[in-house]
This record gives structure tokens, C-alpha cells and sequence, in this order.
């Protein structure tokens, strides 16, 4: 078959496949989700410890972005060499939240430096501790720039969960990764085109989502 025919077949696998893949996409958002979480404490964390302490920050801001610079699938190969990982989701979450770190502790540091030092000292007038004008202050007019380190790094480990199907991790990977294993038969194409547009909407949903939850948690000032 050529590859248009392939395409005029996928709506017919889509519609008798739905159930399974609507199952992977599921798994693969969970996934994600996970990392983000993980990675969006350990990244505030990082940028809240090390904001104020250039060495530290510098130090933090090379290492997470060195993370960065290893192949997905050198990362992966690594991690389950690594004693009880093996293969299945704790080395993808463990490689995806490692991808995340970056965005969001670089956008956590950029964000708290951001805020005007009138009204840190203004809070330091008022008797304010330094982890009071943190949390109570800098923290919260600092969270839309979080928040978009934290937008961005999702959007990054989404394409990125697709690779742990290598690692029999959930996912739409498994999707794509079957597909191209049938390649040359009727339904290679659909099947990896229905776990890449899978991925492709799962980013959209998370993007509005992350604008959802910016809208609702941030003030109308600070916006």
C-alpha cells in the first residue's frame, strides 16, 4: 500500500482502536506528570536555595543544563545499568525529570532576582525573615515566570516519554514504535501517526492546562 492509502485507513484504525490508544495517552500523561511534579520541586527547591549565591546558582545552572545535552537514548541506556532500575517507567521518570530541571530552576532564579529590591526591602522594614519575604513576597510575585519554567519543561519531556517505550515504558512511544516495527504492512502509518498526533495533543492539553492554572494562581496584579 502507499503511504496515502495508508492515511485514507488511519481514521478506520482510530475509531476500532480508540480504547487503547485513549489507555496509552493516559499512561503517558501520568508519566509526565509525575516528572513535572518531581522535577518542579527539586527546580524551585534548587533556585530558592541558590538565587541570592552566585557560585551556587552558576554551579546548579551548569549542572542541570549539562543534563540537558545528553541524548535521550544514551540516558536511557545508562539509567538501567544502573542497580534496580531496570526497564519500565522509574528510569523514564527518572530521565524526564532530569530533562525538566533546567526551564525551571533557571526561570525560578530569573523570577526572584526580578522582583523589585523596593519591595524586598520594604518587607525587610516590616520585620520579615528571609524565608518570610520568600514565600510571603518574592515567591509569589515571581510565579508566572515559574510557572512558564515549568510550562516549558512539560512540553519538552512529553516528545521525550515517547523514547521510554525503548525501555517498555507506558506511553504513546509504544504506538510509534510499533508502527515503524510494521513498517511495510497496511498499518504502520496509522498506527505511529496515531500515537505521534496522541503526543501532539497531549501537548496541547497540558499548554492549556499550565494557562489555567497560571490564570487561577496568579494575581490579577501580578500578571
Amino acid at each position: 500500500m502507499t503511504p496515502l492509502e495508508q492515511l485514507e485507513g488511519f481514521p478506520t484504525y482510530l475509531a476500532n482502536n480508540w480504547d487503547t490508544v485513549l489507555e496509552l495517552a493516559i499512561a503517558h500523561a501520568i508519566v509526565v506528570g509525575v516528572s513535572i511534579v518531581i522535577a518542579g520541586v527539586v527546580g524551585v527547591g534548587l533556585g530558592c536555595l541558590t538565587y541570592r549565591n552566585q557560585p551556587a546558582r552558576d554551579a546548579v545552572l551548569r549542572v542541570t543544563g549539562l543534563f540537558l545535552t545528553i541524548p535521550s537514548l544514551a540516558l536511557y541506556a545508562l539509567l538501567i545499568t544502573i542497580p534496580g532500575m531496570g526497564f519500565g517507567a522509574k528510569p523514564v521518570i527518572v530521565a524526564l525529570t532530569m530533562y525538566a530541571l533546567l526551564p525551571i530552576v533557571r526561570n525560578t532564579v530569573t523570577g526572584l532576582l526580578g522582583v523589585d529590591p523596593a519591595i524586598v526591602e520594604s518587607a525587610l522594614g516590616m520585620g520579615l525573615s528571609r524565608g518570610q519575604r520568600l514565600f510571603r513576597i518574592e515567591l509569589p510575585l515571581a510565579w508566572p515566570v515559574v510557572l512558564t519554567g515549568v510550562r516549558v519543561s512539560t512540553l519538552i519531556i512529553i516528545g521525550i516519554a515517547a523514547l521510554g517505550a525503548i525501555l517498555n515504558g507506558p506511553g504513546l512511544g509504544e504506538l510509534i514504535f510499533d508502527g515503524l516495527g510494521r513498517f511495510g504492512t497496511p498499518f504502520a502509518l496509522p498506527i505511529a501517526l496515531s500515537g505521534f498526533l496522541g503526543v501532539v495533543a497531549l501537548g496541547i492539553v497540558f499548554d492549556v492546562f499550565f494557562n489555567v492554572v497560571t490564570r487561577l494562581t496568579t494575581s490579577r496584579g501580578v500578571r
